[in-house]
């Protein structure tokens, strides 16, 4: 037996703010989705996107706790090109999501941008800059 990976879930306090955020960022969670203790968006190759409220993950983990401090997991998105980062940051930070790193031309050769998304987990942004 091999396990395979599958989903990347997410423990969200507000599910109607993060479905907005995913949504805006061009997850297609089903329509009702803000309303649901568990729902989830599929990727390309497969892959889905969970995301579960607080009280949901408690409801079977009892003493589960939020985490403190720093974020210990992030999701990073690929752009078409370097002027897309800038655009969605723009486009984010406009409808009024948290901008944690505005863009700029990082050393490793990437355009590279960082949004938070409701909770503060980390979106990050980026697209070659050969490509533009």
């Amino acid at each position: 037996m091999t396990p395979r990976f599958d989903a990347i879930g997410l423990v969200v306090s507000d599910m109607a703010a993060s479905v907005a955020f995913y949504r805006r960022l061009g997850f297609a969670f089903p329509e009702g989705a803000e309303r649901e203790p568990h729902t989830e968006a599929e990727l390309p190759g497969g892959l889905r996107l969970l995301l579960d409220t607080e009280d949901t993950v408690r409801s079977f983990h009892p003493g589960w706790r939020p985490p403190t401090g720093g974020s210990r997991a992030g999701l990073a998105l690929r752009c078409a090109g370097p002027q897309e980062v800038d655009t969605v940051y723009e486009e984010m930070v406009g409808a009024g999501y948290h901008g944690e790193l505005k863009p700029w031309d990082a050393f490793w050769g990437q355009r590279y941008a960082v949004l938070h998304d409701p909770d503060g987990t980390g979106v990050d942004l980026f697209a070659s800059l050969a490509q533009g």
